[in-house]
């Protein structure tokens, strides 16, 4: 029996609309950070293109959920259209090659696209010719290919645990898991470059969807300063330092007779005084500016906000810290990757999308909410933080300030970002993500002959014939098993992403209040470039 048009509009066609969405969004996110003085339209367009292509990663998680949860009906039985197995392997098959197109895609991006580009702007010079830089970008991007045929090799040729014996416990623990697919070595090669990628995913949720987690929604909640008393307070402090350098000059009447010391205390004067009356002509600008008087009447609802994102904070935090304590008493240990057959310990979130579920299409817009959550807490805490280098801060991401290659280096680390952020969603909801709404109907023989049914909860333990796992689930606890060190280093990670969200929420309380200006005067700007914007 074919797939019914339903089943394929229910399912695809939203993922359409994502994908419309999407590149519409990060067109604009890309033009509005993007600086007006110091940017291509190469750059530019493949900004957007790898954003999109980030985005649509995690977007797909949906579709894959609702398509194995529309395959059963409430009873626990098999709709007419997906009683045969070839039917739903025909669905999930397309749902696997969605997956592997858009992995293939990030690898791509990741491996040549954005260094090449990265390199290709770096190059720009005022007598170079294209093709010189294109020349110059490809051999720097040699470095990038040849890690990446390494990867693959190493993921290809690797030895790794082999398929558990059809006889033992643990086969029948995780049977779902590898019955109706057979890794080849290119399989296991694109898995394995995949779980790198979302390692160093894990490190920049570490380090800033921890931060924007926390720092999002207290920003919301606070607000910024008071223009008109930043204003004052930034007028106070320059004409200070103008009174003191006038102090230090009529002193030593002669400045070309200043000591060293005195001539660098003087220089640094008027750097600080330069900056002090750039800030002020800024805040003198939005004092004037209707669009932040109107923004007063919104404040109500940006602290309603910052209190729904605290409390999805919350939600998440409770919930992954529930699953890793589920992990930590019921999963098959360390060499299974840490894998979870079964939830024991309620999982807020989990329980919520899969109660969600009886009206379609709640729970896909909730999960559709949660992956969006997690990428604009990530963006928020690359925007705050900036792109580093270990200690040094490369770039700064600002509106209509930021350089080609921090929007490209922003692109990159998101990237990395979004493929743990699939892996975070399996530890957020490991039911919802695995099986959706799915049950099935346990027959039980009674001693006088009679059958008796009841309708459970599908998990890892019940055969593919009665229960069908998303795709994203099979890939990830697949290779957990074949490779237990990506998945125990993701628990551990997890670990340390929830301290980190503790730290983070106690930094962003701390905090002062963002000024009105945040991210529009810093004291590397041109002072050409800032009088421009202003008279824009």
């Amino acid at each position: 029996m074919a797939i019914p048009g339903a089943v394929v509009a229910a399912g695809w066609i939203p993922f359409m609309v994502v994908i419309v969405l999407t590149l519409l969004f990060s067109g604009f996110y890309v033009r509005y950070y993007m600086s007006k003085y110091d940017s291509e339209v190469s750059t530019t367009i493949t900004a957007i293109i790898a954003l999109t292509i980030t985005l649509l990663t995690s977007a797909l998680v949906p579709v894959d959920i609702f398509l194995v949860s529309y395959m059963k009906d409430s009873d626990g039985m098999f709709k007419d259209w997906a009683n045969s197995s070839s039917v739903r392997d025909e669905t999930e098959d397309t749902v696997l090659i969605a997956y592997y197109v858009l992995y293939g895609l990030v690898a791509f991006c990741l491996f040549l696209l954005l260094p090449f580009m990265y390199f290709f702007f770096e190059e720009k010079e005022e007598n170079s010719t294209c093709k010189s830089r294109c020349c110059s970008a490809l051999k720097y991007c040699i470095v990038c290919v040849l890690i990446a045929a390494t990867l693959f090799l190493i993921g290809a040729f690797v030895p790794s645990k082999s398929s558990p014996n059809s006889n033992s416990t643990e086969w029948r623990k995780i049977q779902a898991l590898f019955e109706d697919m057979t890794s080849n070595g290119i399989e296991d090669s694109l898995s394995f470059v995949m779980s790198v990628f979302s390692l160093v995913g894990m490190l920049g949720i570490l380090f800033y969807t921890a931060y924007g987690m926390s720092a999002m929604p207290m920003d919301l909640i606070k607000g910024k300063r008071s223009v008109k008393k930043e204003r004052m307070q930034t007028q106070a402090q320059r004409e200070e330092r103008q009174r003191k350098r006038e102090e230090r000059r009529e002193r030593y009447r002669n400045p070309s007779k200043f000591s060293r010391r005195t001539r660098e205390r003087d220089q640094t004067t008027a750097e600080e005084d330069s900056l002090l009356s750039r800030r002020e002509r800024h805040l003198v600008a939005a004092e004037k500016s209707w669009l932040r008087k109107c923004r007063i009447v919104f404040r109500p609802f940006e602290i309603i906000l910052g209190i729904i994102f605290f409390l999805v904070a919350m939600l998440v935090f409770i919930s992954l810290l529930l699953t890793n304590i589920d992990k930590a008493m019921h999963s098959l240990g360390y060499k299974s990757g840490y894998a979870l057959p079964e939830r024991h310990l309620p999982n807020p979130v989990d329980i919520v999308l899969v109660f969600c579920q009886k009206a379609f299409p709640l729970d896909y817009i909730l999960m559709v909410g949660i992956i969006a959550y997690f990428v604009l807490c990530s963006m928020s805490g690359i925007k705050n933080i900036g792109v580093w280098f270990f200690w040094i801060q490369m770039y700064k991401i600002r509106p209509r300030r930021t350089s080609p290659q921090g929007l490209l280096m922003f692109c990159m680390i998101l990237m990395f970002i979004v493929m743990a952020i699939n892996v975070l969603l399996y530890e957020l909801t490991p039911q919802y993500s695995s099986f959706g709404s799915e049950h099935y109907a346990n027959v039980t023989f009674v001693g006088n002959g009679t059958i008796h049914t009841t309708v459970k909860q599908c998990t890892t333990e019940v055969s593919e014939d009665f229960c069908v796992v998303t795709r994203m689930t099979l890939l990830l606890v697949r290779f957990f098993y074949k490779m237990w060190v990506f998945g125990a280093a993701y628990y551990w990670l997890t670990w340390v992403f929830l301290g980190t969200v503790l730290i983070s929420f106690l930094v962003a309380v701390i905090k002062k209040r963002r000024s009105v200006i945040s991210g529009e005067v810093d004291d590397d700007d041109f002072e050409e470039s800032d009088d421009e914007m202003i008279r824009a």
